[in-house]
């Protein structure tokens, strides 16, 4: 138990006599994400590997120590997927996209319902006192060193859903910063051009299927003034590489010398490790836990729509953004601390009020968005990569609740739901909705929170960036375009202050019912800064799911049609060559014959298959049929026909005029 005190003396900046046995993680102000960190230093200052179930915040010191003895390499424990991350013979080889890749990758094919052409993350802060002759070299060099130092920063991926990192030594392997340089403009039009600026990055990002997965750019502003702006592939970058790349980038362009530990593995390594983390007997049990409670999953909330999502035209999200005072943060901590509860379950429990309200219904189901960095290596925590995961959290709020019941109850669903996490929530959709017959998205409303990684990370974003001035992070505007989520709801701290965040497909929704919703979870994110917040008794619908109305559009998945086709073998050479690659990607028997009617999804496929598929039909000359066109009827025949289509289409617009 000692050496785990001091585990915890460190992690939480206490003196580890303070820390008793029965002392809880969350009650000495420790929280998820430290408890992530916290398994990272067990594996290396003991050896242990510990699952998700070890580190839930409400263990006390005993059961933890008691965890970490029953992990020991001594224990031969079987349950915890023991995975070694070691370096690959060749570190320019491709390797697989983990799941929430796949399903970003998906979402940019203009496949699925509410696809982008890039999903990605824009970011733009304010700099002051910035030494403009100095600050775009100091850039330049910071970002060039960032892009030698992180891996992934130079990966790319292929259009067949897999991926590659490039040599620092390849032409298109560093991207240098764009300098806007506007100091003569007088204030007004500063302001617009910063403004036009904006809008072109969030809503065209960086793609790494066609080239670099950031884009970063300078403009330097009158009055000393300047802002950095980036857009990084959510692909690529995940949140908590985030707050490592701006970390690490304003660092460099302070110091010219700074030289950071290297790197002992990357993010290629990990992912190929994790290919073998389907064997292992905890990821089959997480497997058999979730798919036992799949069918009594709900649906999201049945949110009151102005069209379908399929009939979105562009869908670009827009944000809106409410802060709580540094005291009032402070205050909300406290009280969070006496309630036995983390700040993100007290925030995700007024989220799933105000979304109880605005659908009619208090039963549903949320996507939460977690870190997902196994601890299998020291050096993961230090990479910037894509290790982020989903989770399906089914809500079931009581018709009567206040904010401290529903604290509670959310944050034992999201504990249960983590200590089998081995398994994504992208893996469990794809099943959900298999079984379900859908192509829509089955978790569209998603709840994310980033509090406590400063905490863990051991340090905030720097203050001071030498030539690029004084960061100030309180002046920043933030974008996300995250494919197949119709709304998502994020907190997040700016220094000392917390951020309340929402992002939304706007076509999707009335502006006055998002405007409403985004009122209604703010204020209940502020009441819980006072004693009394956490006592109010709210009134909820009742726990129906709802029922598909045409005339009222909702937000839940629907059934997709099934087109009848005559079955049995290929009838021609277009279907039989279908059908083989259908075999191909599927890995079925080259001796298995494959119905011409039957669905692809149905036959193991899924969304990273499919685009896999219809790419290997287009290399091979086969034909090119847009994902689209393939979902609406995924059989053999379907796709032969649609492949005729589109050809007897592109004959058409090549015939000449008489």
């Amino acid at each position: 138990m000692t050496l785990v005190r001091r585990i915890w003396a460190d992690i939480l900046d206490l003196p580890a006599v303070d820390i008793g046995p029965d002392d809880t993680f969350l009650s000495l102000g420790g929280d998820s994400i430290l408890a992530v960190r916290t398994a990272a230093l067990v594996r290396r200052r003991a050896g242990a590997v510990l699952a998700l179930s070890d580190v839930r915040v409400e263990n006390t010191l005993a059961e933890f120590a008691t965890a970490v003895a029953t992990r020991a390499p001594a224990s031969g424990a079987a349950s915890v997927p023991d995975l070694e991350v070691t370096p690959r013979p060749d570190p320019r080889a491709a390797f697989p996209l983990l799941p929430l890749q796949q399903g970003y990758f998906v979402g940019q094919q203009d496949a699925w319902e509410l696809s982008y052409a890039s999903a990605h993350h824009y970011l733009d802060f304010a700099l002051r006192d910035v030494d403009a002759d100095e600050a775009p070299e100091a850039l330049r060099d910071a970002l060039y060193r960032l892009m030698i130092h992180q891996p992934m920063l130079r990966a790319r991926i292929t259009a067949d859903g897999r991926q590659h990192i490039l040599d620092p030594d390849d032409p298109d392997a560093i991207v240098a910063p764009t300098v806007y340089d506007w100091r003569d403009a007088d204030p007004e039009e500063a302001r617009l051009r910063v403004g036009e600026l904006r809008e072109r990055m969030r809503h065209h990002g960086p793609d790494p299927q066609t080239g670099p997965g950031i884009d970063v750019r300078l403009s330097l502003l009158p009055g000393g003034r300047a802002r950095i702006h980036s857009a990084t592939s959510l692909l690529l970058i995940d949140g908590w590489s985030s707050g490592l790349l701006y970390r690490d980038l304003l660092a460099f362009a302070a110091d010219w010398n700074a030289v950071p530990a290297p790197l002992d593995v990357d993010f290629g390594d990990y992912a190929t490790a994790l290919a073998a983390l389907p064997a292992t007997p905890r990821w089959i049990a997480d497997r058999d836990w979730w798919w036992r409670r799949l069918s009594q999953l709900p649906q999201p909330p049945a949110l009151p729509l102005a069209v379908q999502p399929d009939a979105v035209a562009e869908p670009v999200m827009t944000s809106r953004e409410s802060r709580l005072s540094p005291a009032r943060w402070q205050a909300l901590r406290d009280l969070c601390r006496s309630h036995a509860v983390t700040p993100s379950s007290a925030a995700l429990a007024a989220y799933t009020v105000a979304l109880a309200r605005m659908a009619g219904h208090r039963r549903f189901l949320v996507g939460s968005l977690q870190l997902g960095r196994l601890p299998l290596h020291p050096d993961v925590h230090r990479m910037i990569g894509p290790f982020s995961t989903t989770v399906p959290l089914a809500i079931e709020l009581d018709a009567r609740t206040t904010l401290a019941e529903a604290a509670r109850s959310t944050g034992e669903h999201l504990g249960r739901a983590l200590a089998h996490n081995l398994v994504s929530g992208v893996e469990i959709g794809r099943e959900l909705a298999r079984r379900r017959g859908t192509t829509r998205p089955v978790a569209p409303v998603v709840f994310q929170s980033t509090l406590g990684v400063d905490a863990a990370m051991g340090s905030a974003v720097p203050e001071d960036a030498g030539p690029l001035g004084a960061v100030d992070l309180k002046d920043h505007h933030q974008e996300l375009r995250t494919p197949q989520v119709a709304l998502e709801a994020r907190l997040y701290e700016a220094r000392d202050e917390l951020v309340i965040g929402m992002s939304a497909v706007e076509e999707l929704f009335a502006p006055a019912a998002l405007d409403a919703l985004f009122t209604h979870f703010t204020s209940l994110v502020a009441a819980l800064a006072e004693p009394e917040g956490w006592q109010v008794e709210h009134s909820l619908p009742q726990p129906l799911d709802p029922t598909d109305d045409p005339a009222a559009p909702r937000l839940h998945a629907r059934a997709r049609t099934v087109v009848r086709t005559a079955g049995g073998l290929p009838r021609d050479a277009l279907e039989q060559a279908i059908a083989d690659a259908w075999r191909t990607v599927l890995g079925l028997p080259e001796h298995e014959p494959i119905d011409r009617a039957t669905d692809f999804f149905a036959t193991g496929g899924d969304s990273l298959l499919a685009v896999r598929m219809l790419a290997m039909l287009a290399r091979t000359g086969v034909g090119r049929v847009p994902p689209r066109a393939f979902l609406t009827a995924p059989t053999v025949a379907a796709l032969a026909e649609a492949v005729r289509t589109a050809s007897a289409e592109r004959e058409d617009e090549h015939e000449p005029l008489r």
